[in-house]
């Protein structure tokens, strides 16, 4: 898993991205289309068009990080817009990158008294 450092803010390019471009096309995505600075340690999200194939840019102040992922089974959520870009969380990132939907996490146990009830 990345360890991003404080501050990073995380960024998915909404729609489908070519998954043969490399560090130069997916910068070059990031300075046209969003209008942002790919060498400004943010972390830029792309999805393929299938849906199982994720490459993430960043900066990581000496050069750009170029990591793929490809789910063997399923598809990543992704923002139904064809254009523009979605701010997520590095947890929420965490979870994309694992399969789990994103938008809304579900905790699996939740506390239901503030005490011991038996003491």
């Amino acid at each position: 898993m990345l360890s991003l450092p404080a501050g990073t803010q995380v960024w998915l390019v909404a729609g489908h991205t070519d998954m043969r471009r490399g560090f130069d096309g997916l910068a070059a995505i990031v300075h046209s289309a969003l209008q942002q600075n790919p060498f400004s340690a943010h972390v830029f999200v792309f999805r393929g068009r299938r849906g199982d194939r994720l490459k993430v840019l960043w900066w990581s102040g000496d050069g750009l990080c170029l990591f793929a992922k490809r789910l063997e089974y399923g598809r990543v959520v992704w923002p139904a817009s064809e254009n523009g870009a979605v701010y997520l969380t590095a947890a929420q990132l965490a979870m994309l990158l694992e399969g789990i939907d994103w938008r809304r996490p579900q905790r699996t146990w939740a506390p239901t008294a503030a005490a011991c009830q038996a003491c």
